[in-house]
Order: structure tokens, then C-alpha cells, then sequence
């Protein structure tokens, strides 16, 4: 009896994975179909995605793999289609399109902050999620392609990924060097333990003439002047210098 309600349970399940694997292939092949008669229509594809998710955001897996696999070389039409139609699905988007590896993950990344800057913080962490050891490269990205969202992004990205907060920073730098200040600052309030290595990164990751507003700013977010005049110049900056323009 028992061998015989196994075997019924075993079949029972078989079942039930089959008709949804066949349930998802017919999902599949509709979307596949539709899209392929729009475009033959002339509808562009980014049309055709937005307006399928417009009526179905449930549905954003499967349309964009879909999409995807049919026109992988129109990702940025697929992205945008589907961040125009919901753009509270632009984390979504990035994880899928980053798994699909049709392009590079900052070109991803440029073009959805680009698209959706209101969700730039988001952006970044799904990416980085994906690929963590681009975090820098992320952050950097999202700044040059929209700067005013500069603080936010860096804010987000240092509290979601606390051990790398210096890469973080350095992307920052890099995208807007002018406002190494300011990130320091920010960093500083986020992490005070962490101040001397801040300073020591913000100073070697930036230009000379910016050494003595770095290691200001630390001061002013609370860090002992001698301590931050000893981060600035593990740094690289020249102690005399310092000392004269303090």
C-alpha cells in the first residue's frame, strides 16, 4: 500500500511539473509570435514590449527572455520598452537582461539610469548583485550618466555594501572628482570608524589640490586633525604641505 500511494505521489508531482513546463512553453511561444508580427507590422520592438507589459507586468520574465532571445542584439529597445511601460521594473530589467549577457554590464546599467534616473540607487545595487566586483564601475557609470542623483547613489550603495565602501567612494571620485569633498563627508558620516581610511583613499584617489579640503572635511566630521593628517599623507600627500595649509 505504501509503495503504491509513493508511486501515486511520485506521478502526481510528474504531472504537475510537466503542465507547467508546457503551460510556460505555450506562454513562450504566444509572446515569441506576437512580438514577430508586430515587427513585421513595422510596430517597433520597444513598442510592442511596453505595450505587452502595460497589460501584463506580471509577465516581465518571460517577455524579456523571450524578447531576448529573439533580438538580442536590440537590448536597449527591450529595456526601454519595458521600463517605459512599468518602471518600477527596472531592477527586474537589469537582472535579466545582465544574466542574458547581451552587452556589458555598465553599458546596461548606463542605459537604464539613463531611462529611469529616479530609480539610480536600485539600478546599481540589482547590478552589483549580479556582479559584485563592478561595484565601482556601477557606481561610477550611474553618476556620469545622471550626476544629480550623485549623493543618493553613493549613500545606497555604501549602506547595501558596507565591505566596499571604498570602492564606492573610488567610483565616485572618478565620475566627479570635484565633489571628492562632499563624498567624503557622507562616507565619513556613514562610517566614522572608518574615517583615516577614507581619507587615506580619498587623498590617493584624487588630485593634489584637493588634499587639503579632504582632510578639512574629515576634520569637520569629527576625526582628530592629527589623525587625518596622518590618513591623508599614508595617502601620499606631503606633510609640509599640509602643515602650511592648516
Amino acid at each position: 500500500m505504501n509503495k503504491l500511494i509513493v508511486l501515486w505521489l511520485i506521478c502526481s508531482f510528474s504531472a504537475g511539473v510537466f503542465a507547467k513546463d508546457f503551460a510556460e512553453d505555450k506562454q513562450e511561444r504566444l509572446i515569441a509570435n506576437l512580438l514577430n508580427q508586430q515587427v513585421k507590422q513595422q510596430i517597433s520592438l520597444k513598442n510592442s514590449i511596453s505595450s505587452i507589459l502595460t497589460n501584463y507586468p506580471e509577465q516581465v520574465d518571460i517577455v524579456l527572455q523571450v524578447a531576448l532571445d529573439e533580438y538580442p542584439s536590440q537590448y536597449k529597445a527591450i529595456m526601454l520598452g519595458a521600463m517605459e511601460a512599468e518602471p518600477v521594473l527596472a531592477c527586474e530589467v537589469i537582472e535579466i537582461v545582465l544574466n542574458a549577457k547581451v552587452a556589458n554590464a555598465s553599458e546596461i546599467v548606463s542605459i537604464a539610469v539613463e531611462a529611469e534616473p529616479a530609480y539610480a540607487q536600485e539600478i546599481v545595487s540589482a547590478a552589483a548583485l549580479n556582479s559584485p566586483a563592478d561595484l565601482e564601475d556601477f557606481v561610477r557609470i550611474a553618476i556620469l550618466t545622471e550626476p544629480v542623483v550623485s549623493q543618493a547613489v553613493v549613500t545606497n550603495a555604501a549602506t547595501s555594501f558596507p565591505d566596499q565602501i571604498l570602492s564606492v567612494l573610488l567610483g565616485a571620485i572618478k565620475a566627479v572628482p570635484e565633489k571628492v569633498s562632499m563624498f567624503v563627508k557622507d562616507t565619513i558620516a556613514l562610517f566614522p570608524t572608518d574615517s583615516e581610511a577614507i581619507v587615506t583613499h580619498a587623498v590617493n584617489s584624487s588630485d593634489e589640490k584637493h588634499t587639503s579640503t579632504i582632510v578639512n572635511t574629515a576634520i569637520q566630521a569629527g576625526l582628530d586633525e592629527q589623525a587625518a593628517i596622518n590618513a591623508a599623507i599614508a595617502g601620499g600627500a606631503k606633510a609640509e604641505e599640509l602643515a602650511q595649509n592648516q
